[in-house]
C-alpha cells in the first residue's frame, strides 16, 4: 500500500505545523485534526493512508481515538504511530494494546516518522 495522505492529530497548533511541514518535505499531502474527536471523523472521511496521533489532547485521548479507529471497519486498515512526551515504555504498550504500530516520543525525529511510514509503503 502506498502512502500518499497522512492525518496528523495533535491538540498543539506548533506540534501540527512541524509535522505537517516536516511531512509534506517529503512529499505527503497532510490532512490535520485538533482533537481525538475530530479524529475519527476525518479518518472516515478522508480515509488517510497513515495517522500521526498525540497522546495527550483535551476530551478523547489519543490511545482512545486509536482505539476506536482500530476497532471500525471502515479505519481498521489505517496504520497509526502514536507519539508522545511521557514515558516510553508505558505508552508504547498502551498504544500497541489499542492498536497503533508503534509509539515514537515527541520531539519526533523526522528520520524515526518517515522509516515507520516507509515500514508501510
Amino acid at each position: 500500500m502506498a502512502v500518499n495522505k497522512i492525518l496528523v492529530v495533535d491538540d498543539s497548533a506548533t506540534d501540527r505545523l512541524y509535522l505537517t511541514e516536516m511531512l509534506e518535505k517529503a512529499g505527503f499531502t497532510v490532512i490535520t485534526a485538533e482533537t481525538g474527536e475530530e479524529s475519527l471523523i476525518k479518518a472516515e472521511a478522508e480515509l488517510p493512508d497513515f495517522i500521526v496521533m498525540d497522546v495527550i489532547m483535551p476530551g478523547m485521548t489519543g490511545f482512545q481515538a486509536t482505539r476506536s479507529l482500530s476497532k471500525n471497519p471502515k479505519t481498521a486498515h489505517i496504520p497509526v504511530v502514536v507519539c508522545s512526551g511521557k514515558s516510553q515504555e508505558t505508552d508504547k504498550a498502551w498504544a500497541l494494546k489499542m492498536g497503533a504500530r508503534d509509539c515514537l516520543p515527541k520531539p519526533v525525529v523526522e528520520a524515526d516518522l518517515l522509516a515507520q511510514i516507509a515500514a508501510v509503503n
